[in-house]
């Protein structure tokens, strides 16, 4: 039987699937080529993205990944991010809760980083 509080990644370019539950999109910039009238997601959270400087300083390079979801932890750790990470960990609890990036590697995003921590916070995953 399928556990209803799972949090997934994807990439906002897929389709939804009956798996997938609530998608939310947590990437600050809204994805290349994509119009707001085709995105398939229920709602964009870009208040929980890294910020700025991270991103640019990542640039997606796997050898970073390590140091990227460590700096990342910490800039969870601010209040600014507070609410938004409650709100997806409300949404968790619930149900399925699909974390969506416009990333080629989801594997080294930071929607996986972001779906580690609340899978262990609130006992998904």
């Amino acid at each position: 039987m399928h556990d209803p509080r799972y949090v997934r990644v994807g990439r906002v370019y897929d389709r939804r699937t009956v798996e997938d539950g609530t998608r939310v999109l947590v990437d600050r910039l809204w994805p290349r080529g994509l119009r707001k009238s085709q995105a398939d997601l229920d709602e964009w959270c870009r208040q929980i993205a890294p910020s700025a400087a991270l991103r640019r300083w990542y640039g997606h390079d796997p050898d970073r990944f390590a140091e990227f979801e460590r700096r990342y932890r910490i800039e969870l750790q601010d209040a600014e991010r507070a609410e938004p990470l409650r709100h997806l960990h409300e949404i968790a609890r619930r149900e399925t809760l699909t974390l969506l990036t416009a990333t080629r590697d989801a594997d080294i995003s930071a929607a996986t980083v972001l779906a580690d921590l609340l899978a262990a916070e609130t006992g998904t995953g």
